[in-house]
């Protein structure tokens, strides 16, 4: 399922940022099948949008951007979970992963529910972060990388299938995000040292 306005890809970013752009990347993810879409933030504030397409969860990828508490008509409350990137240099490998290992908890959590949490239900992800096309492109290329390497063998086959389903130009993701990637998986294939040696 795709919601993008006509020719999403040819409208500049100031406009398609004011409309809901929602994209189903890959489907039948984790234990329990769910669904990963990418999006915008307008998108991830639109509750009859999510009711729709069966999203109860997004995450946030823009240090830049807060999300307020959303409750669907059928009373459910989303799950927020924020992970703050820049849209271009500053970032780290580490936080590039954390984003991509959140979305991998994301997609594998229980939701049993207990007395004290907000009204939740199991559904679909959603990964967003402005506009939906550098920072979301990049984690979830990773993780589609990462998490299914038989059908995305490397980090490019992964970020074109992004890039197809979003309708995205060749220029995005941000260069900065593509190579945030590839030294995350530098470090990955090197044996990740969570902080470096401290310097006295």
């Amino acid at each position: 399922m795709t919601r993008m306005p006509p020719a999403s890809a040819l409208l500049p970013e100031e406009e398609e940022d004011r409309l809901p752009v929602l994209c189903e990347v890959m489907s039948g993810l984790g234990p329990h099948g769910a669904s990963l879409f990418i999006g915008n933030k307008v998108a991830a504030d639109d509750p009859a949008l999510l009711l729709d397409e069966g999203v109860t969860s997004t995450m946030n990828l823009a240090v830049n951007v807060e999300m307020a508490p959303l409750t669907l008509s059928d009373g459910t409350t989303i799950r927020r979970t924020h992970i703050g990137l820049i849209d271009g240099p500053g970032n780290a490998p580490h936080h590039l992963l954390a984003g991509v290992m959140a979305l991998h908890g994301m997609l594998t959590q229980d939701s049993p529910g207990k007395p004290h949490y907000p009204p939740h239900r199991r559904g679909h992800v959603l990964v967003h972060c402005r506009g939906g096309r550098s920072r979301s492109a990049t984690v979830i290329a990773l993780y589609l990388h990462l998490a299914l390497p038989e059908r995305f063998p490397d980090f490019d086959t992964a970020i074109n299938h992004v890039r197809q389903v979003r309708g995205l130009r060749d220029n995005q993701p941000q260069p900065a995000m593509l190579t945030l990637a590839r030294d995350a998986l530098t470090h990955l294939s090197t044996g990740l040292r969570i902080f470096a040696p401290a310097k006295f």
